[in-house]
């Protein structure tokens, strides 16, 4: 019979799958190094059971002790899955700015965790470095895993996933391409490759908001180059020890749009469903086209599953309000399309402004048409309700009659785009626009400026 002893025993050993039409202008090769066939369906499987195994080995996780990490998701998972099979408890401490979907599937396999703001200094108390940092030293019985200065981070892939592609290509592999975070990956499987055959060329995907590629051309840690970013996965505001910049070649940069686009595009064209970084890591690809030439064989790795990306890069809703969806908008009804079937928020006129309050509230809305029984004779808006509250306090008790200006104008659906912002000045903040006769919608600044 053929059989695991337990879930552990299934890391490693993935699969190389080609690459067909994403990579059909490349003179080359392009494989995959497809990772979710891993049991937490990442790569950071492999590290995080080596991390453990190799803390158990010199006592620095005793029997029945508590593991405590930072983690954008993946490791904690890896983690996870390792601390369930070996009696251990698991905090995992996770940014914000990760996937919902990621933070269900830790708490889902046993994890406590403790979530974190993206946009403050790694040394900021509340950052999630320092939080997994704190915990550890106040939890008796703890390891802090700090996976981006452990070397069992790289050795995990300096002993398998090095090993796995030099003898899944038959030694015949000449570039590795694969996004950066922790550094890993990228130096484990690097070194183990530059070992083999020197003249292979391992290359970095960095994102913008992130300082590795310039560091590595310039040795300048450049912090006017860290900003926030939504490519999850790889770039980071500090230099981990994990990352041997000897080993790389060189990096090259993807947008969080393109990420997305293309972490939509593997799924949609090559039946692959991917993470984040895997999108990140096909476009960085593609922009080092140059590099390749016809014999050879480029293997690219994808990190982990799209699964976790279900409410964001594969959400069009999400990928709009982003910009990361070009539709091509040439009318009021285009602007108006994606909440088209949600009636309009109005007020009467002889309600009160409290009640207006509420709905802007509610809503979150800045302006309201008013009507009567006649139809739209009115407008209020936040700017105006302000103005008019400085001069009285009360106004909250007044009727919406008496604080409302001029009602907002109406447009037919099919008006060009600039012809609605000509309508659309300091003296009036909206249009509505009539979609049929028991269908009108409101269009904004904002509206107009997300449309561009």
């Amino acid at each position: 019979m053929e059989y695991a002893n337990n879930i552990l025993e299934t890391i490693g050993n993935t699969p190389l799958v080609k690459l067909n039409k994403l990579t059909k202008d490349l003179p080359c090769l392009v494989l995959s190094k497809y990772e979710t066939f891993n049991p937490g369906n990442s790569t950071k499987d492999r590290m995080a059971l080596k991390m453990i195994e190799d803390a158990e080995a010199d006592g620095r996780l005793k029997p029945g002790g508590t593991i405590i990490e930072g983690t954008s998701g993946n490791t904690g998972m890896g983690l996870a899955l390792a601390a369930i099979v070996k009696g251990y408890k698991m905090v995992c401490v996770i940014s914000d700015k990760q996937s919902k979907e990621k933070m269900d599937i830790l708490r889902a396999v046993g994890s406590k965790v403790i979530v974190c703001p993206t946009n403050v200094e790694p040394e900021d108390p509340k950052s999630y470095y320092s939080t997994s940092k704190r915990l550890a030293e106040e939890t008796p019985n703890s390891w802090y895993v700090n996976q981006y200065d452990n070397p069992s981070n790289t050795k995990a892939h300096y002993e398998s996933t090095g090993p796995e592609i030099w003898k899944q290509t038959d030694g015949k592999v000449t570039h590795f391409v694969v996004g950066v975070g922790t550094g890993g990956t990228i130096s484990g499987v690097g070194k183990y490759l530059k070992e083999k055959n020197p003249n292979i060329k391992v290359w970095g995907v960095d994102t913008y908001g992130s300082v590795f590629k310039k560091y590595h051309e310039t040795g300048v840690f450049d912090e006017n180059e860290i900003y926030p970013y939504i490519t999850e996965g790889i770039g980071e505001d500090i230099l981990p020890k994990n990352v041997d910049f000897s080993v790389i070649d060189g990096f090259t940069k993807v947008t969080d749009k393109d990420a997305a686009i293309y972490t939509q595009k593997l799924a949609k064209v090559e039946g692959m469903f991917l993470g984040n970084s895997a999108g990140a890591a096909i476009k960085g690809l593609l922009q080092l086209k140059d590099h390749f030439k016809k014999d050879d064989v480029v293997v690219v790795l994808f990190h982990d599953h799209g699964s976790r990306y279900v409410g964001k890069m594969f959400n069009d809703d999400w990928m709009r309000e982003r910009g990361f969806i070009d539709d091509e908008m040439t009318s009021a009804e285009d602007i108006v399309s994606n909440h088209s079937e949600r009636p309009l928020i109005t007020v009467k006129t002889e309600e009160l402004v409290s009640h207006a309050i509420e709905r802007m509230k509610k809503y979150k809305i800045s302006q309201i048409p008013v009507e009567d029984s006649n139809g739209f004779v009115g407008a209020i808006d936040e700017a105006d309700l302000l103005r008019k509250y400085i001069e009285n306090k009360d106004i909250s008790d007044l009727p919406i009659k008496e604080v409302m200006h001029k009602p907002f104008p109406i447009v037919e659906k099919n008006i060009p785009i600039e012809a609605i912002s000509k309508l659309i000045h300091r003296d009036n903040n909206a249009v509505l626009v009539k979609l049929d006769d028991n269908n009108y919608q409101i269009i904004t600044k904002y509206d107009i400026i997300s449309a561009l």
